[in-house]
C-alpha cells in the first residue's frame, strides 16, 4: 500500500482526525512515522511506544467501528524547521450524544523523507472550566 505524502503538518493532522473518525487503521498508521521511537498516550491510558504497540491500541479502539466526531478548538502551533507541535482541545461526540468532556491533545509532527509524520500524540481530559471572577489565577508550573 502506498502511503500518502503530507506536505504540511496540518495535512497530517487533518488525515489523523479523518482516520480517527472513520476508524480506518491503515489510514491512521499512514499518518505515523515508521519508527520505534514514536509515542502515543490515550486519555487515562499507559504510554505506548513503537509501531506495534500503537497499531494494536488503535486496532482495539477501532474494533467497534466509526462512532466519534471531532471538533478542534483553540489550536496552538509551535513551528520549527523539522518538528512542529500542535496543541488543541478536542471536542468529541459519539453518535447523536452530547459532546463529552473536552480532551487536550498535543500532536507532534516531524518532517521526514516521505513528508510530515506524527511522532507523538498525547491526550488527556481537560480540567473543568473554573468559575470566572474576572481575575486571572496564578500560573502553575509543571
Amino acid at each position: 500500500m502506498k502511503r500518502a505524502v503530507f506536505t504540511t503538518p496540518q495535512e497530517a493532522e487533518t488525515a489523523f482526525y479523518e482516520a480517527f473518525e472513520k476508524s480506518d487503521l491503515d489510514a491512521m498508521m499512514g499518518v505515523w512515522a515508521d519508527d520505534d521511537e514514536i509515542v502515543c498516550v490515550h486519555p487515562g491510558g499507559p504510554r505506548l511506544s513503537g509501531i506495534e504497540q500503537i497499531r494494536e491500541a488503535w486496532r482495539r479502539m477501532f474494533a467497534a467501528g466509526p462512532t466519534l466526531r471531532f471538533k478542534l478548538r483553540e489550536p496552538h502551533a509551535m513551528n520549527g524547521m523539522t518538528v512542529v507541535v500542535h496543541s488543541v482541545y478536542e471536542q468529541i461526540s459519539a453518535g447523536g450524544d452530547s459532546p463529552r468532556q473536552p480532551i487536550i491533545a498535543t500532536n507532534v509532527y516531524m518532517r521526514t523523507e516521505s513528508g510530515w509524520r506524527m511522532i507523538v500524540h498525547h491526550a488527556s481530559p481537560a480540567p473543568a472550566a473554573p468559575e470566572s471572577d474576572g481575575k486571572r489565577g496564578p500560573k502553575t508550573l509543571h
